[in-house]
């Protein structure tokens, strides 16, 4: 409702781990998370990367893979060709005036091999312009691939310490 933003992505990906994630693969310690190259889920935002970590690492206990298209190659996302332009024909031009109205198109879209689209709305605050400090990246349990190493990264939750007693 305010903004697309680094915040908004992890609050995004959280959300659907705790609604979905969690009852379609309950046995799941990672997730791949396929991505474009920018945006608020890109592979620049340093504050994509500490959601990651702080949301699906340390509050779902999930390892987070994330793997970026270079630039001008999104259109190569299998969800992208397979559901956006499904989402499109369904609807057909109409205004997009409301959030009821979006979720309903998007999550009346089905596909001819029975892809189903799904909807829900993010209701929050999401500031523009966070800055995230080098000392938090650095302190991030985040692992560069060898391939691609700028594009392809997994970060693991982080230990917890255990409370004095």
């Amino acid at each position: 409702m305010s903004a697309d933003t680094p915040e908004f992505a992890g609050a995004a990906i959280t959300r659907w781990g705790q609604e979905h994630g969690r009852f379609q693969s309950p046995t799941a310690r990672e997730i791949l998370m396929l991505a474009d190259a920018g945006g608020s889920n890109g592979r620049r935002p340093r504050l994509w990367k500490t959601e990651v970590q702080e949301r699906l690492g340390n509050q779902l206990g999930l390892t987070g893979t994330g793997c970026h298209d270079p630039t001008g190659c999104s259109k190569w996302n299998p969800i992208e060709h397979r559901l956006f332009s499904e989402i499109s024909l369904n609807w057909s031009g109409r205004p997009l005036q409301t959030f009821e109205t979006r979720i309903g198109i998007i999550s009346s879209t089905t596909t001819k091999t029975g892809l189903k689209g799904t909807a829900s709305l993010l209701e929050g605050v999401f500031k523009t312009g966070r800055r995230i400090a080098k000392s938090v990246m650095q302190a991030l349990n985040l692992e560069a691939h060898s391939v691609c190493p700028k594009w392809n990264y997994t970060i693991r939750p982080q230990i917890q310490a255990a409370p004095a007693t």
